[in-house]
């Protein structure tokens, strides 16, 4: 599988058509970071920016980086649209240029491995193609490798969902693992202000838990791979 079928290339079409596609995802994302001066002040604003550049550099995620955020200063709601929004627009980024990914160093070679399993991939999640959009945006939600705005969008393609489809999977389930990460973080962060030791401990067993349940689907989806 190459995802030909569902991302056409970019031959036969003039230069300007081809940047185009390169830049949209990239200025939507700027014009989302501006006009967060908008409602918060610059040095929060700026904050921001920051973190939504770090989400790219592994190993920061979502888990990472909301926390971190909300902790900031940067509302939990804003740090949760945020983020999806960024899942989105590298799911956009990899549909409009795809051929461009391939490309990418270290990206590239990982993209063209993932589709190479895509076979074994779907034998050992069939799920993912009867449940199609919600499939996909359960994908998302689970802590597996590859999940996320990259990840998603090859698993689309291997359900044959059309691009359209791929985003709204991505962004149901960006949405709702952000907004459960933000909410989690945002009442952490008010125990501990209100009482240090309590919100400490209550913290301990959040992280502990997801650590456990991590480790326990991880442990489970590559029995499923033996």
């Amino acid at each position: 599988m190459d995802g030909s079928s569902v991302f056409p290339g970019n031959m036969g079409r003039p230069m300007a058509f081809t940047v185009l596609r390169f830049l949209f995802p990239v200025l939507l994302a700027f014009t989302y970071f501006f006009s967060s001066f908008l409602i918060l002040p610059p040095e929060k604003s700026m904050i921001l920016g920051g973190l939504m550049m770090i989400y790219y550099i592994p190993p920061a995620g979502k888990e990472s980086i909301i926390p971190l955020g909300i902790g900031l200063g940067i509302p939990w709601w804003l740090m949760a649209i945020s983020l999806a929004l960024l899942d989105v627009l590298t799911s956009l980024f990899m549909i409009l240029n795809f051929g461009i990914a391939l490309r990418i160093p270290v990206l590239g070679p990982w993209i063209t491995r993932f589709l190479a399993s895509g076979d074994t991939f779907m034998k050992h999640h069939p799920w993912l193609s009867r449940w199609s959009v919600m499939g996909v945006a359960l994908f998302v939600l689970l802590p597996l490798q590859g999940t996320g705005g990259v990840g998603a969008t090859l698993v689309g393609m291997m359900t044959g969902l059309s691009p359209v489809k791929i985003l709204l999977a991505i962004g149901i389930g960006a949405t709702i693992e952000c907004l459960v990460f933000a909410l989690g973080s945002e009442l952490i962060w008010r125990l501990i202000l209100e009482n240090l030791y309590m919100g400490l401990g209550i913290a301990l067993v959040v992280i502990t838990a997801g650590v456990v349940l991590y480790l326990m689907l991880r442990r489970r989806f590559s029995e499923l791979h033996e």
